[in-house]
């Protein structure tokens, strides 16, 4: 999708009363939502046909099963918005937050970039740091669980 057109859609959005717009094209899907002030855009690609034979479909099958993660247990921090997950507040720098830290509500635990601007991450809820669920630099969707706190 045209960037231009992107920024007009974001911009439309922002300053309207709809708090959600979905638009589907021949490149991809893209959905954009107003949440608390802030707009967050999502951007799906349209499914490339496969360019593998039939035969190689069941192949990536046992992949696909590896990959699914485990049941997760306990409170899950989850991303509030789509963008790059970072743990620490600049390259090389300590991370907010590691397995087994003890974390109050309100602290601070990663930061998400969305559209060039930072936005920090607070636990909403106090307790230890049991699992960290995404990976330095990643990106994550809405909803995402981020990090596990028992």
């Amino acid at each position: 999708m045209d960037l231009r057109k992107l920024k007009t859609l974001i911009d439309l959005v922002s300053e309207s009363n709809v708090s959600e717009l979905e638009i589907t094209e021949a490149e991809g899907k893209v959905r954009i939502v107003k949440s608390g002030g802030n707009v967050v855009q999502q951007f799906v690609a349209a499914p490339m046909q496969a360019a593998a034979p039939v035969q190689a479909a069941p192949a990536a099958a046992p992949v696909a099963e590896a990959a699914a993660p485990a049941a997760v247990t306990g409170h899950q921090v989850k991303s509030p918005m789509v963008g790059s997950f970072y743990r620490a507040a600049s390259p090389g720098a300590k991370a907010f937050v590691e397995v087994g830290d003890q974390v109050k509500e309100g602290d601070t635990i990663c930061i998400i970039e969305a559209m060039k601007i930072l936005n920090e991450i607070e636990a909403d809820k106090s307790g230890t740091v049991t699992r960290i669920l995404a990976d330095n630099g990643q990106a994550v969707e809405y909803g995402q669980p981020l990090f596990v706190i028992e």
